[in-house]
């Protein structure tokens, strides 16, 4: 067994997004503040540990901000130079058919974007490492939390993952053991899917009486276009084409800068076509004369996608055990009627860093203790906005038109609309097998992907290049398939082996075992993977895992 080294912190954050580091900012500031005034001064330290190479590589989103929690955490946010400079000056939504569009003649209240902002995530995170490192906060990128560390069932810390490690698990010259990172209370801060938090919340059962989490994939590009094509601060809506009457999503358009577009398409993953392929649907989108007219002629110059939380507030687990803390969409905070989450993920992290303090100077880290985190959210703006959008998602169950009415009565009634709770979609098994939906005899080989013209639409390999996407190829692979045996044969024949349409990164592939081309076996090109984790949610017989790879290696999202 490997000796480890063990470093020691009061507080440990793990994921360095808006969540992560706004509770290590909030948690240094409110020290400093007790010490000023405090008779009894506290030592206590507070660390981020990254998976990226660096803060902000895996940070991915639309986006629109709504800067309620930044303000709060630095009323001088613009004049600390915060990368905010593009304020939204345009709300429109369409319904869009295959060929033309209907505007909404008011655009719903959820959609108004007076006031907000289109940010670049990226840029967002890497202000806010840049905030955390001058106050003397250690950040640490390229350190992917493997592996909780327990007393019993109480949470002491997390152990990074080891480098150096060759494709067949033997250890090379260069081999890291990880590091055993212990801590009074740690704060997982993972994003969507997080590894980390789905070991825990099985573990403790912190689901128990919860509807489960439900996902959607947020695909995105992000545009270099001739200047005048869309305006600086215009946000555009779509819903409808190319998605079906019975597949939640929409599409969005964002004037990030007069030369620049961001341009992405959400998927609900709780969809009942097993070949519904999101990256090929977004290059549809692409296709309608709307975005074509603001497209053509430009250049494709990033590519990302990521996993989104939209359960809403019935799916959110018990947010804390002993030593332990959810924040951001780890626990699900996001409110998918509005498309935001940043700003939840900022405040939770703050809270999470006001009720650690706490539990810090009472030296009392239980679960009795870290309760307080769940009190502060429930009187806090967080559940007073994720209440009102409660059954949001649910809503859309039975289609799009269904879904429309759901949300139009729940407007009216704070969230109610006419069941509360609201039955939640079953996510993965909603997925229809291939005889179900394409009738008997239906076989994998009925999918078509569609063709790319390399200038507006791209096929999955070229967007992977554009995602900066890297990883030691000489490492084992992150991506855990239980048996690969059902994927070959019961996956096959019963839902014509999905995965090879859900991932937008070409990670699976049915190979020919031999001659038979009917006789194929799966292949996992690992080094393509974009950590959207669209697998682990998606995969019909859910025997797919995807853990940690080893530290830095994935997307670089710069500017996304």
């Amino acid at each position: 067994m490997a000796e480890r080294d063990v470093l020691e912190t009061d507080v440990l954050v793990v994921g360095g997004g808006p969540a992560g580091l706004a509770a290590a900012i909030r948690f240094k500031d409110l020290l400093d503040e007790h010490n000023k005034t405090a008779q009894k001064k506290v030592e206590a330290s507070v660390m981020v540990v990254e998976k990226a190479g660096e803060f902000g590589g895996h940070s991915l989103s639309g986006a629109v901000l709504d800067p309620i929690s930044l303000r709060e955490l630095f009323p001088d946010f613009k004049e600390k130079g915060a990368p905010v400079a593009t304020e939204v000056t345009e709300d429109h939504v369409y319904m869009l058919t295959s060929s033309g569009k209907i505007p909404l003649p008011i655009v719903p209240p959820p959609l108004q974007n007076h006031g907000n902002y289109v940010i670049s995530l990226n840029q967002l995170v890497k202000w806010l490492a840049a905030q955390a490192e001058a106050r003397g906060i250690d950040c640490l990128a390229g350190f992917p939390g493997a592996e909780i560390l327990y007393e019993g069932d109480r949470v002491v810390g997390v152990r990074t993952g080891d480098k150096g490690i060759d494709k067949h698990g033997k250890k090379k010259s260069n081999f890291e053991a990880g590091v055993d990172l212990r801590a009074r209370v740690t704060i997982l801060a993972e994003g969507a899917r997080g590894s980390l938090a789905k070991q825990l919340i099985s573990r403790l059962e912190l689901d128990q009486g919860k509807f489960p989490q439900v996902y959607s994939i947020g695909v995105k590009e992000l545009w270099e276009v001739p200047k005048g094509r869309l305006p600086k601060g215009a946000v555009i809506h779509t819903m409808g084409y190319p998605l079906d009457s019975h597949t939640f999503g929409g599409g969005f358009i964002y004037g990030f800068t007069e030369e620049r577009i961001s341009i992405g398409l959400v998927v609900g993953l709780d969809y009942r076509d097993p070949f519904l392929d999101p990256h090929g649907l977004f290059q549809k989108l692409k296709e309608h004369p709307l975005v074509r007219a603001l497209l053509e002629g430009g250049k494709m110059v990033r590519y990302g996608a990521r996993t989104i939380s939209e359960g809403g507030w019935y799916s959110i687990p018990r947010p804390y055990a002993d030593g332990v803390l959810l924040v951001g969409e780890d626990a699900g905070f996001l409110n998918a009627m509005r498309l935001k989450g940043i700003h939840l993920a900022l405040k939770t992290g703050m809270l999470a860093a006001e009720t650690a303090l706490e539990a810090v100077v009472a030296d009392d880290t239980s679960a009795a203790k870290l309760k307080a985190f769940e009190d502060r959210v429930n009187a806090s703006y967080v559940k007073r906005e994720l209440w009102k959008v409660r059954n949001f998602h649910q809503g859309f169950k039975h289609g799009l038109w269904a879904g429309l009415v759901h949300s139009g009565l729940q407007m009216f009634s704070g969230g109610r609309g006419l069941v509360d709770p609201m039955a939640p979609s079953r996510g993965y098994a909603e997925v229809h097998k291939l005889a179900e939906y394409y009738g008997p005899g239906a076989s994998r080989d009925r999918f078509q992907r569609l063709r790319a013209d390399g200038q507006l639409t791209f096929d999955r390999l070229t967007d992977v290049y554009h995602s900066g996407t890297k990883h030691d190829e000489d490492q084992p692979t992150h991506l855990h398939v239980a048996d690969p045996t059902v994927c070959e044969t019961r996956c096959k024949e019963e839902f014509g082996n999905p995965c090879e349409k859900f991932c937008p990164a070409a990670v699976y592939e049915m190979v020919p075992k031999g001659d038979d081309p009917k006789d194929v076996r799966l292949q996992i090109n690992f080094s393509n993977c974009v950590h959207c984790k669209t697998c682990d949610v998606m995969d019909p017989y859910q025997i797919i895992t995807w853990v940690t790879p080893e530290g830095g290696g994935g997307p670089r999202y710069d500017d996304l």
